[in-house]
C-alpha cells in the first residue's frame, strides 16, 4: 500500500515536471519567430559591462486622528500607543548591470528595512534577465510577478500614497511583491491589437527565503490588450493555480487603466483593479482540527478606483500638480467571517523635478470597517499624511 501511495505521488510530480517542460519549450518557440519589425544592425561597439546606479529617498510625517488609535492603525482601549511618527520608509539603491546585448543583472535594496528585522527584507530584486527579442525575455531570481497594474511599476511614481491593501495581502498570499522563481514575459499582437504576457512560477513564500517551505508552487498569467492607443486603454486579465502543504489553491484578477490627455497640460490617469484568491494563510492559521474542509472557504475579495488629475506647470521650480482620491473594497475572509475594509485616501502632490524627481505630497486615510473590534488593527481610524521623496 505504502508503495503504490509513493508511486501515484512519484507519478504525479513527473506529470508537473512534463507539463513545466511543455511550457518552457512552448516559450521557447515563440522566442523563434522573427521578428518583423527589427531591422539589422551594425555589429554592437558598445562595450560591457555597463552599469547604472539609482536611487529613491521617500520619508513622510504621521499623524493619527484618533485618540485611542496608533499610527499603525491598532487600537488601544486604555487610550495608549503613538499617534504621531516621522518615518524613513525607502531608502533604495539599485544597480543594474548590463553585462551583454540582452543580459542584465538587477539588484535592488531598501536600506531603511534595517530599522526592522532585516532577516528577510533589505532585498528586494536580485535577478536576472534574458531578452531574446521583444517577444520574450526570461527572468529568473527574486523579482516582482506580474498581477495586476501595481507590479508594472516602482512605488516611486506611484499616484496614491502607498499600494492598495489588495496589493499588500495578495503579497503575503505569494502572487505579488517580491517572490522567487521564474518568468517569461514579452509582447505579441493580435491582428491590430497589441499583446503583454507574463507567464511566471514561484515559491510564493515570500521574499529573501532561504528555501521554499513545501514542494508546492504558484504558477501566474497576465495577459494584457491595447484596447485603444490614443486613449491608452489597457485591459489585464490575471490567474494563478498553485498548491501550498498539499492543499489547491488559486488566484483571479481583471484590470482596466486608462490615460485622457485634455489638451497638453491637463490629464486624467484611471486605474480599476478586482481580484479574489484563496486566503491560504487564514486557512492554516487554524488549528486542523477545527479547519474547513477545503481552503477555498477562505476567500479573500478586494477592488480598488484611483483617478488622478494631472497639470503640466513646467515652472522653473515647480513642474506639476497631482490630485487622486483612491477607493479601495477588501474583504479577507468574505465567505466565512466577513468584515469588509473601505478605505478612502484622497492625496494632493507637488512635483518639483520631471518624472517624480522630487516631490512633496499631502493626504489623508479614512480606514472603515462594518464591525470594529477592539484591540485589534480591523477598527476605524483616521491618518494624516506630508510624504517627500527625491529619486536619484
Amino acid at each position: 500500500m505504502d508503495y503504490k501511495i509513493y508511486k501515484m505521488s512519484g507519478f504525479s510530480l513527473l506529470k508537473k515536471y512534463m507539463l513545466l517542460s511543455l511550457i518552457l519549450i512552448s516559450i521557447m518557440s515563440i522566442a523563434q519567430i522573427p521578428d518583423s519589425t527589427a531591422s539589422k544592425k551594425v555589429e554592437d561597439v558598445i562595450k560591457y559591462p555597463q552599469l547604472q546606479i539609482k536611487g529613491l529617498f521617500q520619508a513622510r510625517y504621521i499623524v493619527g486622528m484618533n485618540r485611542d488609535v496608533d499610527v499603525n492603525g491598532l487600537h488601544h482601549s486604555d487610550g495608549s500607543g503613538t499617534s504621531n511618527n516621522f518615518m524613513v520608509k525607502y531608502m533604495r539603491v539599485q544597480v543594474h548591470a548590463q553585462i551583454s546585448k540582452r543580459t542584465e543583472v538587477v539588484v535592488l535594496a531598501n536600506l531603511a528595512d534595517f530599522k526592522n528585522d532585516p532577516k528577510s527584507r533589505v532585498l528586494e530584486n536580485a535577478y536576472l534577465k534574458y531578452t531574446f527579442n521583444k517577444k520574450l525575455a526570461i527572468t529568473v531570481g527574486q523579482y516582482r510577478p506580474w498581477f495586476g497594474i501595481e507590479e508594472t511599476y516602482p512605488i516611486d511614481i506611484i499616484k496614491s500614497l502607498d499600494w492598495s491593501n489588495q496589493y499588500t495581502e495578495f503579497g503575503k498570499l505569494g502572487w505579488t511583491s517580491f517572490q522567487i522563481g521564474l518568468s517569461a514575459t514579452g509582447q505579441l499582437e493580435l491582428g491590430t491589437i497589441p499583446i503583454q504576457y507574463a507567464v511566471s512560477i514561484v515559491n510564493g513564500n515570500g521574499k529573501n527565503q532561504v528555501s521554499d517551505n513545501d514542494n508546492g508552487k504558484q504558477y501566474s498569467t497576465r495577459l494584457v490588450f491595447g484596447l485603444s492607443k490614443k486613449y491608452s486603454v489597457n485591459l489585464g486579465l490575471n490567474g494563478g493555480i498553485g498548491e501550498v502543504l498539499s492543499n489547491k489553491i488559486y488566484a483571479v484578477g481583471i484590470d482596466i487603466s486608462s490615460i485622457v490627455h485634455f489638451d497638453s497640460k491637463w490629464s486624467l490617469d484611471m486605474q480599476f483593479e478586482a481580484k479574489q484568491a484563496t486566503n491560504h494563510l487564514l486557512y492554516f492559521a487554524v488549528a486542523p482540527e477545527l479547519r474547513t474542509d477545503s481552503p477555498d472557504q477562505n476567500l479573500i475579495r478586494g477592488a480598488y478606483f484611483l483617478p488622478n488629475l494631472r497639470y503640466e506647470i513646467n515652472h522653473r521650480n515647480l513642474s506639476a500638480f497631482e490630485l487622486s482620491c483612491r477607493y479601495e473594497y477588501l474583504d479577507t475572509n468574505f465567505r466565512l467571517n466577513s468584515n469588509p475594509r473601505q478605505t478612502i485616501t484622497p492625496m494632493f502632490g507637488l512635483e518639483f523635478l520631471k518624472n517624480y524627481g522630487a516631490r512633496i505630497q499631502l493626504g489623508v486615510q479614512f480606514d472603515r470597517y462594518k464591525n470594529s473590534i477592539a484591540n485589534t488593527t480591523q477598527y476605524n481610524n483616521n491618518l494624516f499624511i506630508v510624504q517627500v521623496q527625491s529619486r536619484f
